[in-house]
């Protein structure tokens, strides 16, 4: 059977069975609260009421009404009612119909439906607004001395035999209840009812004397639990009977007024929840009232949880839930004993070509293989864990270090030998990193971390090694190592931790923002928030900037397209590095992604660094032509900071040329920085090209610009980069 057909069956028995576990629980629940209703010293119709809401509440109707007949006007007598709320209103009629109105009553119980009701029935439902009733008479002395009429006003209700049975119980409890108050001296009449009622819930109840310990009432399951008749016996010939034995001479249960235990009965192989509660029996003794309950159902859930929390599915061993508590643990033994333990980190070499060639079912074999053999190392059978897709982790517990030689040697033979795929022999080895702790760390996460960075340092030596972690590494590798795993994993997981970041800008003659640049910031769920300079050196050296690049493009896409579609056509920049410009899919890839966002291509500028010219000059002005093509601008960025030449402006058909800030920090004092400006506003204007000025922070810098025939400006004057939302609230109108 396919695996994901066999777990869903699971799934869906599984969650039958905890369904139908919460609603015994809740009927028990209700039983006992009804229960507790007839040992409270309080008068009939407070009683009643009290039920009436349980029962109400429990059953989700719409009112429950208590009455008797009575010869005058009007014909019904109202001794309690509930209804639930905002659902009262014509439960009211109840009381003012009169005689002639009533339908027939009969000592028997009577379902009604509007759908089926005719004559006073249908007379009787319709003045009172229900849709569906059941009308139970309560008997005294064979004669129904009043009803109780269960109501419910918003859908036809099917009566079912656990409801019908139910509200029988009750109803019969209410029964109780009269007689105790007709029949208040009564033990015989008084007995009975109870006996009637705990004979009907789904728990084994005893009464027990407190102090001779005999057995004054024991229901029918109890008697079926014992398997025999238990009446003027003692509590312990139950208890002793398959179940932990209670200490009689210090009895817990008999010297408290609550108690609860739960124990497992050897016999039945059963859980049991027992609970005592002192009550006032009928004849006035102090007694215990025992409720055992079979819990094996809600203990083999709650068995299932727990292996569910700490054990992986795939291999059955433990997960790095269970890993972190077990190290925990075992580092508090070492300090304690001043004996080292170690930490293996296990990563597959070249794993993903086993599920890449024979698919990822053999992959999966491969994974409870070496789990399997894993366990088959008695000394750290209990020890070891899945923490990843590939990755295992093993703790040498230090009452075991004399070993830790032999359980690597153990496990290095493992990954010697060849595993049998697919009717054929394969090679996977290990990179594997431990740490000693004790002496390394006592931080569980840490420890962890070290182990980790010294797999790594495996890894790059050539894999198929064991290496241990060296204390005086430099910091920055482990740093470096988790700055690489997260964006790896950002990456990964379809770049969604990538934000866009806004800057302004401005038209210079007019001061008004005319558009923005789209940058790119991390905002990573474990190392927090990372500004470009942090992380995209990385990127690039990663191969990682293209994928980073394509989704901040596809993300500036959107927003211009939405705001062109709210009537609001602003340029939009967003940079290209050297490692996208060198894809022989560039400009295909560019094209895809407008094509699918529809962005409006005149309002999109795309900057490239005059970096790009040195790499190959032919070929990055035929790639500038084919985006060119596409009905985008190109600008290029940080002019001035490299190359430096306006020749292969003019051979690369740029459309906007941007200045380094470097040319601005001391524009106001510098002449130099002057007069390079005003050249390069000059020789852009003869080159049909837009001068755009990156880096204005201050009032001077943009008055001295003024003087100049610059196209538009950039900087903290106007704006520093902000959130989407931010800048369009403030530059966009939105």
């Amino acid at each position: 059977m396919n695996r994901n057909l066999e777990s869903k069956i699971y799934e869906t028995d599984f969650y039958r069975m905890e369904e139908d576990m919460k609603k015994q629980l809740k009927k028990n629940r209700v039983i006992t609260e009804i229960l507790q209703k007839l040992e409270e010293d309080v008068n009939f119709e407070d009683a009643v009421e009290s039920i009436l809401k349980i029962v109400g509440e429990y059953l989700e109707l719409s009112g429950i009404v208590v009455s008797k007949m009575i010869s005058e006007e009007p014909g019904f007598s109202v001794i309690r009612r509930w209804e639930a709320d905002g659902q009262g209103g014509d439960i009211d009629n109840i009381s003012k119909l009169s005689s002639a109105d009533l339908p027939p009553v009969a000592e028997a119980v009577t379902v009604m439906r509007a759908e089926d009701a005719s004559g006073k029935q249908k007379i009787f439902m319709d003045k009172c607004n229900v849709k569906s009733m059941m009308a139970v008479p309560i008997m005294l002395n064979n004669a129904p001395a009043m009803f109780a009429i269960f109501i419910e006003k918003e859908k036809e209700r099917e009566w079912d035999k656990e409801t019908y049975d139910f509200v029988l119980d009750v109803c019969k409890m209410i029964q109780s209840i009269l007689y105790k108050r007709v029949s208040k001296n009564s033990l015989v009449s008084s007995y009975n009812a109870l006996k009637e009622i705990l004979s009907n819930i789904g728990s084994a109840v005893f009464v027990i004397d407190k102090y001779s310990k005999d057995i004054l009432f024991a229901n029918e399951i109890a008697l079926r639990m014992s398997g025999k008749n238990l009446l003027e016996k003692k509590c312990y010939d139950f208890f002793h009977n398959g179940y932990n034995e209670f200490r009689c001479k210090s009895c817990n249960p008999h010297r408290t007024g609550e108690y609860f235990e739960e124990v497992y009965n050897e016999g039945r192989h059963q859980w049991q929840e027992i609970k005592f509660t002192d009550i006032s029996w009928v004849d006035g003794r102090e007694v215990s009232l025992c409720v055992v309950t079979d819990v094996t159902e809600k203990k083999k859930y709650q068995q299932r949880i727990e292996f569910q929390a700490n054990n992986d599915f795939l291999t059955g061993l433990y997960n790095r839930m269970r890993c972190e508590e077990d190290l925990e643990i075992c580092i508090r033994k070492s300090v304690e004993t001043k004996k080292q333990g170690l930490l293996l980190f296990i990563d597959l070499d070249d794993f993903k070509n086993i599920n890449d060639g024979l698919g990822h079912q053999y992959g999966d074999m491969l994974l409870r293989m070496i789990s399997m053999k894993l366990q088959e190392i008695s000394e750290i059978e209990k020890r070891c864990y899945r923490v990843g897709g590939d990755e295992f982790i093993v703790i040498i517990e230090p009452e075991i270090r004399d070993k830790a030689s032999d359980i690597l040697k153990r496990i290095k033979d493992m990954f010697a030998s060849p595993w049998y795929l697919n009717g054929t022999e394969y090679y996977c080895t290990m990179s594997m990193g431990i740490v000693e702790f004790l002496g390394d760390s006592q931080d569980v996460n840490d420890l962890i971390k070290k182990a980790d960075i010294a797999m790594y340092d495996a890894k790059r030596g050539g894999k198929n090694q064991c290496v241990y972690y060296n204390r005086g590494e430099d910091i920055t590798i482990e740093e470096n190592l988790n700055l690489e795993k997260n964006m790896r994993y950002a990456v990964s997981i379809g770049c969604n931790e990538f934000e866009i970041y806004i800057q302004p800008i401005v038209n210079m003659k007019t001061e008004k923002c005319i558009g923005g640049e789209a940058l790119v910031r991390w905002n990573s769920g474990k190392l927090g928030f990372m500004s470009p300079g942090q992380f995209i050196p990385m990127a690039e050296n990663l191969g990682l900037i293209t994928p980073i690049g394509e989704y901040v493009l596809k993300q500036a896409c959107m927003v211009n397209k939405k705001w062109s579609d709210m009537g609001h056509d602003m340029r939009l920049n967003v940079n290209l590095s050297i490692i996208q410009l060198l894809r022989p899919d560039v400009v295909d890839t560019i094209s895809e992604i407008m094509e699918k966002t529809g962005v409006k291509r005149s309002n999109m500028v795309l900057e490239v660094t005059e970096s790009l010219a040195i790499n190959d000059m032919g070929r990055m002005k035929e790639i500038i032509k084919d985006i060119k093509k596409l009905g985008v601008r190109i600008a290029l960025d940080d002019f001035g900071t490299g190359y430096s030449s306006l020749n292969y402006i003019k051979k690369m058909d740029m459309d906007i040329i941007k200045v380094d800030r470097t040319f601005i920090k001391d524009i106001v004092d510098d002449d130099y920085a002057q007069a390079f400006i005003k050249l390069i506003t000059e020789l852009s204007a003869v080159l049909n090209a837009e001068v755009c000025v990156e880096g204005v922070e201050t009032i001077e810098q943009l008055q001295t610009l003024k003087s100049t025939n610059v196209s538009m400006i950039q900087g903290f004057y106007f704006g520093r980069p902000m959130p989407v939302s931010e800048f369009e609230e403030k530059f966009v109108g939105l």
